[in-house]
């Protein structure tokens, strides 16, 4: 859940236009407010390393697919090479003896 609150709130800061918006910047601080939290609980559990490592993975493929989605910017093929990494980086992650 954390991860997919860093997309949104990544997507919430271009919606701030630079912190010029009011609403768009309080919701952009809630969501950070929240992930931040969220990961907090997750860290208590999980290792670190694995842990924050997918949750970054999980908010860089989300923020690049929404970007595309959202806001028209270029899915070259250097990009889909670079998520693809990224996915396979979290199954590594993932698989990996804790």
């Amino acid at each position: 859940m954390s991860g997919l609150l860093d997309v949104a709130w990544a997507v919430s800061m271009k919606f701030t236009h630079g912190y010029t918006r009011p609403g768009w910047t309080v919701l952009s601080l809630l969501l950070l407010a929240a992930f931040v939290f969220l990961l907090g609980k997750v860290l208590a559990v999980l290792p670190v390393g694995s842990a924050y490592a997918v949750w970054t993975g999980i908010g860089a493929l989300g923020t690049v697919l929404l970007g595309v989605a959202l806001f028209g910017e270029p899915l070259s093929g250097w990009r889909v090479i670079g998520a693809g990494l990224i996915v396979a980086g979290i199954v590594a992650l993932k698989q990996a003896p804790a």
